[in-house]
């Protein structure tokens, strides 16, 4: 009896280190990354651990420990373009353009 129980308890310590590794491991490296996408011509944030191709990706940088710091990181690096894509979009347009009539 002493045996079973023995081996069952080595068998559940066993299986929670082997299971439990894995979770540490993405807690330890979860974040934001800021990184240069050859594709897009931009640089994105993305929330894993980036590839360094030299194809599509050729620059990553981080871990960053939130969105606004990877945002802040991304202001910062020269290859990275100085306005954010997405406010550019939302944008209105000016009172003065070349477009407007008279």
């Amino acid at each position: 009896m002493k045996s079973s129980l023995a081996k069952s308890l080595l068998l559940a310590g066993a299986l929670t280190c082997a299971l439990g590794t894995p979770c540490i491991a993405q807690m330890v490296y979860s974040g934001f990354w800021v990184v240069g996408n050859h594709v897009t011509d931009r640089c994105e944030i993305v929330t894993s651990n980036p590839v360094i191709d030299y194809t599509v990706i050729w620059f990553g940088s981080g871990p960053y420990q939130s969105l606004d710091d990877a945002r802040l990181a991304r202001s910062t690096i020269s290859a990275c373009p100085q306005e954010d894509p997405a406010s550019a979009v939302n944008r209105a347009p000016d009172d003065n353009g070349s477009d407007s009539p008279g």
